[in-house]
C-alpha cells in the first residue's frame, strides 16, 4: 500500500509521465455551454481576477461561515478591507448544500449581505456550490473545535458521503442549485459559478474508511447532472468545474470526470500547487482549449509554489485565487502532512496571506500582490 501522503501529493501534482498522451485530443464540447468566442468575450469586458478562496478567520468550515450563530458580517468586512489592500478584486467563497435545505431564505439573506460587503470592497466573488474534499459527513449544528494545528480539520464536503453514494437522493440537490442560482444568476457582484470543487478527491491522508467506493464514477454522473440543471437555469455568469489531476500532463487522460469538466466549462478552470516550470506547462496545455483560465487554487509555499508565482500568472493572463487570507480556525497555515505528524507551530506558513490582526505574514509579499494588481489594471 502506498503511503497516504505520498498518495495525496500524487493526487494533487498529477499523473506519472508513461501515462502522458502522445497526441492531444480536445474532448468533444457540450453544446449547451457558451461559445469560446462568447467565453472571451466575457473575459476581455470582466478584466484579470486575483483573489484568495475565503472563509473568515472565524469560521473553520462553510457551516461555521454561514450558520446564523456564527454569521460573523463585521468580522468579514474588516477582512476584506485588508484584501482589497492586497489588490484582490475578487474571492472565491463556498456555500453548503445543507444551508439551503434548512432555511433558504435567510441562508440566501447572508449570501446577499456577503455580496454587498464584498462589492463594497470593490471583490466580486466566485461561488462554489459543491465540494468533494475533507470531511465526507456533514452535520448542522455547532460544529466544535479544530483539531489542534492539523490542517482543515473541519472543512466539509457537499454533498456528503450518504448522499452521494445514493443517486436515490441526487434530485434533492437541484432545487438548491436552482435557488442559489436564479436568485444570483443576473447579480454583477457574482463573476463566475464553480459547480463543484475536486468532486472525486480521496481525502487519503484524512477520511479514507469514510469515503464513498466508485466515487470518481460517482461523481462523473453527479457533476454532469449538476451542469445540467445549471445551464437549463442559463446564468449570466460562466460556469465551470476546475479540474486538479494530472495538471502537470495531460489532464484529459486522467479519468472521463476531467474530461466532463473540461468539456462542459464555459470558461476553463484548474488548480497547481507545482513551481513555476510545471505551472507555465499547464497553463500553455491548457490554452489550447482557446477559452479564459481560471487557475482558481494555488500558492503552497513549502511545495515551490509561492507567492511569487503571481508574477507569472499575470503574464499569461490567468485569473489567480491563492489558497487562504487570514490564519484562523480552518488552520491552512498548516501542511498537508499535519494530518500524519505533528506540525511545527514556527515552520513556514502553508497557505494564507495575513495574521489574525490583518498584518503580512510577509510584507514583500503583500507588495507583489500589489505591484501584480497594479500592473494588470494598467494594461486594460
Amino acid at each position: 500500500m502506498p503511503h497516504p501522503l505520498k498518495s495525496y501529493l500524487t493526487t494533487i501534482s498529477g499523473m506519472a509521465r508513461s501515462n502522458w498522451p502522445r497526441a492531444w485530443t480536445p474532448p468533444v464540447p457540450s453544446t449547451a455551454r457558451w461559445s469560446a468566442e462568447r467565453a472571451r468575450q466575457w473575459y476581455a469586458e470582466s478584466g484579470w481576477r486575483m483573489g484568495c478562496n475565503y472563509a473568515p478567520a472565524s469560521a473553520g468550515n462553510q457551516l461555521e461561515m454561514w450558520q446564523a450563530e456564527t454569521w460573523d458580517p463585521a468580522r468579514i468586512d474588516q477582512e476584506l478591507g485588508w484584501a482589497a489592500n492586497l489588490g484582490m478584486n475578487s474571492l472565491r467563497v463556498f456555500l453548503h448544500d445543507l444551508l439551503f435545505e434548512q432555511d433558504q431564505e435567510n441562508f440566501l439573506a447572508r449570501v446577499d449581505e456577503f455580496l454587498g460587503i464584498a462589492d463594497s470592497h470593490g471583490i466580486a466573488t466566485m461561488l462554489v456550490l459543491f465540494d468533494g474534499v475533507w470531511h465526507p459527513e456533514p452535520r448542522l449544528g455547532p460544529q466544535g473545535e479544530p483539531r489542534p494545528k492539523t490542517h482543515n480539520s473541519m472543512w466539509l464536503q457537499s454533498p456528503g458521503a450518504a448522499i452521494l453514494r445514493d443517486r436515490s437522493r441526487w434530485p434533492a440537490l437541484r432545487p438548491y442549485v436552482e435557488g442559489v442560482m436564479e436568485r444570483f444568476g443576473s447579480d454583477a457582484r457574482v463573476c463566475t459559478w464553480d459547480l463543484f470543487n475536486e468532486p472525486d478527491q480521496t481525502n487519503a491522508i484524512s477520511y479514507p474508511r469514510k469515503e464513498v467506493d466508485d466515487k470518481s464514477d460517482l461523481c462523473d454522473e453527479l457533476v454532469s447532472q449538476v451542469f445540467d440543471w445549471s445551464q437549463a437555469v442559463d446564468p449570466d455568469q460562466p460556469l465551470t468545474a476546475g479540474v486538479y489531476l494530472g495538471v502537470d500532463g495531460a489532464v484529459e487522460r486522467v479519468n472521463k470526470l476531467a474530461r466532463t469538466m473540461l468539456s462542459r466549462s464555459d470558461v476553463i478552470s484548474f488548480h497547481s500547487y507545482s513551481p513555476g516550470r510545471k505551472l507555465r506547462g499547464t497553463i500553455q496545455h491548457l490554452q489550447r482549449y482557446e477559452r479564459p483560465l481560471l487557475c482558481t487554487e494555488w500558492m503552497a509555499r513549502t511545495l515551490g509554489s509561492p507567492v511569487e508565482l503571481i508574477d507569472l500568472l499575470a503574464e499569461e493572463n490567468v485569473s489567480a485565487w491563492c489558497w487562504g487570507l487570514v490564519d484562523g480556525r480552518s488552520q491552512t497555515r498548516y501542511s498537508w502532512t499535519s494530518w500524519l505528524r505533528e506540525a511545527d507551530e514556527n515552520a513556514t506558513w502553508f497557505h494564507d496571506l495575513l495574521h489574525p490582526d490583518g498584518s503580512p505574514y510577509d510584507e514583500a509579499e503583500a507588495e507583489r500582490l500589489r505591484a501584480a494588481a497594479r500592473r494588470m489594471t494598467a494594461s486594460r
